[in-house]
């Protein structure tokens, strides 16, 4: 009886001292996990700043073209107007939402290959997801000319109105307030009163105006296969939109005239033999051919 008490005995302790190892366990664990979410929820804090400072190809082409201190674009500007639409369109190619057409056996230009959704998941922007839903719902799909001219209300045709989106660059610059780069102020011109949106972060610009010199001048490569498909889109767009120079302007002369050799010998390249080349966005180089045309 005894014996079998000592044993008894000894199972009791051996399960407390189990039960006592697994709650330590358990709770080791516990702290794993929680030091896992804490470092997770800091990673999140980090991306969620550098969100607020990403900006889109339209809001990159729109803050070259702002006067920092007026801030409104050049009255005699008119193409930024176009160059925006095309920059929603390389956006959401580059952003995995569209595509062209396959070129098919007879092989089709660039110009007459129509712009499918490739999916229709949110981007979170706005002005993008508009344009998606418009592209995505239409039947049969247009060409990439013709989305630019349809986006950008150029047209004479009264049942394609609804396509234009409107107020495209107040709306980029709100969302540019929304990141603390701009600002919102009233001004006065005579007969009417304009809001505009001066610089606010300067910071801001000048990384965005270093990347483009950057990358043709100390990070010029030579060949647009081997450049950032971003930048290479953001330096062709802000040329079509007429804002390129913009950044160029506070380089000394020798400086500025290289880079503008740079950029002419990347307008001169074909868009149809460039987009036949692998690891390509042939919807950007048909943009291209859409303003150079």
């Amino acid at each position: 009886m005894t014996s079998l008490t000592q044993r008894t005995s000894g199972l009791v302790q051996r399960k407390t001292e189990a039960s006592r190892n697994a709650a330590a366990d358990k709770e080791k664990g516990s702290g794993d996990e929680d030091d896992e979410a804490r470092r997770g929820e800091e990673e999140d804090d980090d991306k969620g700043d550098s969100k607020e400072t990403r900006l889109t190809l339209m809001e990159e082409v729109l803050l070259l073209g702002l006067k920092d201190r007026e801030g409104y674009t050049s009255f005699w500007n008119d193409c930024i107007s176009s160059g925006l639409r095309g920059c929603m369109l390389v956006e959401l190619a580059l952003r995995g939402r569209l595509h062209l057409e396959p070129c098919g056996v007879r092989r089709k230009s660039l110009l007459a290959r129509k712009v499918i959704c490739k999916s229709d998941a949110p981007t979170g922007d706005v002005l993008l997801d508009e344009a998606l839903k418009h592209i995505k719902e239409t039947q049969p799909p247009e060409t990439v000319q013709s989305w630019i001219e349809l986006l950008s209300g150029e047209t004479w045709n009264p049942l394609k109105l609804h396509y234009q989106l409107r107020n495209v660059r107040e709306r980029l610059a709100k969302n540019l307030v929304e990141k603390g780069v701009l600002t919102t102020e009233k001004q006065n011109f005579l007969l009417f009163d304009m809001t505009t949106h001066p610089l606010t972060n300067s910071t801001i610009k000048q990384r965005l105006i270093k990347k483009v010199q950057d990358s043709v001048l100390d990070k010029w490569v030579n060949d647009p296969h081997r450049m950032d498909k971003r930048v290479l889109s953001l330096i062709l767009l802000a040329h079509s939109s007429d804002v390129l120079e913009n950044a160029f302007a506070p380089l000394q002369d020798d400086q500025y005239d290289l880079c503008m050799k740079r950029v002419h010998s990347l307008l001169e390249l074909e868009p149809e033999k460039e987009s036949t080349k692998p690891n390509v966005n042939e919807l950007m180089w048909a943009v291209v051919a859409a303003f150079t045309k």
